[in-house]
């Protein structure tokens, strides 16, 4: 599980934000302060990996706070939440280590979005290896800014493919071709198709299930760490 630390310093806006990352499977809320000082004292005695950090805190900076956590090293990564869209801060933010940067307001899907970027990036760093060469590690940035998403094939379309992944979604134990089928409305050879595509660019596995006389049925699951 990925750890996070909401630092928010309107409680409901904070209470949403947490909300929202729990739903999101492969990550739980560690804690949710107000302030920057706060922030800092609980990542004094509480590890966490990331950090949804507004910036427009009451007591100091959000970027002091991320400047802070760069210095003293091995710290969580940052997400920075916040309404400025001045490009000025936007490059502090980079400046100051923030990996990511989502602008309020916004809607749960585009946060689940940011959150499976990241979890994608992480996973592809957590190796304790050199680097195969720049390809590697060009793949695991465009991961975190969610643009090594493949074109689609010829004949595959996206309203398609969001269906098929919203019925892989629902069923965390996997699914036949069949079933997903079903449930996003398309044929079950369709569904294989937008299925194996998925499986090809590691976004779900597939395992053989047996049961009965004859060849074994596939069954795909979705990878919590990919987008």
């Amino acid at each position: 599980m990925i750890r996070v630390l909401v630092v928010e310093d309107d409680p409901l806006v904070g209470e949403a934000h947490a909300a929202y990352v729990d739903r999101v499977e492969g990550f739980e809320v560690a804690g949710r302060v107000r302030t920057g000082q706060d922030a800092l004292r609980f990542l004094e005695k509480t590890g966490v990996d990331l950090v949804l950090l507004d910036l427009g805190l009451p007591d100091i900076d959000g970027l002091q706070v991320a400047r802070a956590l760069r210095t003293a090293g091995n710290g969580p990564d940052v997400i920075a939440v916040t309404s400025a869209r001045d490009l000025k801060v936007v490059r502090a933010s980079i400046a100051s280590g923030v990996v990511q940067y989502l602008l309020k307001p916004f809607t749960f899907a585009a946060m689940r979005e940011k959150l499976e970027d990241y979890a994608r990036f992480r996973a592809s760093l957590s190796d304790d290896r050199e680097a195969s060469g720049q390809a590697e590690i060009d793949r695991a940035f465009s991961a975190l800014r969610g643009t090594d998403r493949t074109p689609l094939p010829k004949g595959m379309g996206e309203e398609t493919l969001a269906a098929v992944l919203s019925a892989l979604r629902e069923a965390p134990e996997g699914a036949s071709a069949g079933a997903v089928g079903e449930s996003a409305g398309v044929s079950r050879v369709t569904a294989r198709r937008y299925l194996e595509y998925l499986v090809g660019n590691g976004m779900a596995d597939r395992q053989p299930q047996y049961g009965g006389v004859g060849r074994p049925e596939m069954t795909y699951r979705w990878r919590s760490s990919s987008r």
